[in-house]
């Protein structure tokens, strides 16, 4: 399978967001409560992505892998940690947001391309779901560690989503 990757543009938002809910399918069903995936998810997530693909902000970087037929097949986002979040590691200033792949591309260098597209060796933290034991073997491969922090989100009770943080650039 070959893919290749390029930045996203504005007209994207319809097609990003529907990956984006095809790949949290893929990856959470079985822990998302009955109903989670209703047409207003999907509006939702399509608002996110105008917005965000709207903003010229030069701290955005993203990233988008399309296969040979053009169409999108993984997404990664990066931006600086958020005003909200505490407890920031010292040194650690970007945060990944999104990194998502549709499972038949796993194992094709995608991620790895998409994570190093937005990220490069910078230090950063993320969060994932502690369910997500391939997700996390990633990360580790890409010099990121547990912090011990953990937060559940309310609207998907069954997922606790762990902090992993990277501090120093990768030599």
């Amino acid at each position: 399978m070959s893919y290749t990757l390029r930045k996203p543009e504005l007209e994207d938002a319809m097609e990003l967001a529907a990956l984006h809910v095809a790949c949290w399918k893929q990856a959470y069903s079985g822990l998302l409560p009955e109903g989670f995936f209703d047409a207003a998810h999907l509006q939702q997530r399509i608002g996110m992505w105008r917005r965000i693909l709207g903003d010229p902000n030069p701290d955005f970087h993203l990233a988008l892998a399309c296969n040979e037929d053009g169409e999108l097949i993984g997404f990664s986002f990066a931006a600086p940690c958020s005003k909200d979040a505490v407890d920031v590691p010292e040194g650690i200033e970007r945060q990944l947001y999104n990194l998502y792949l549709l499972n038949d591309h796993h194992g094709s260098g995608a991620g790895q391309q998409l994570i190093d597209a937005v990220l490069g060796d910078q230090p950063a933290m993320l969060w994932v779901a502690e369910q997500n034991p391939r997700a996390i073997a990633f990360y580790k491969r890409n010099g990121f560690e547990s912090d011990g922090q953990a937060v559940q989100d309310p609207t998907a009770p069954l997922i606790t989503d762990v902090r992993m943080v990277r501090l120093l650039e990768l030599a």
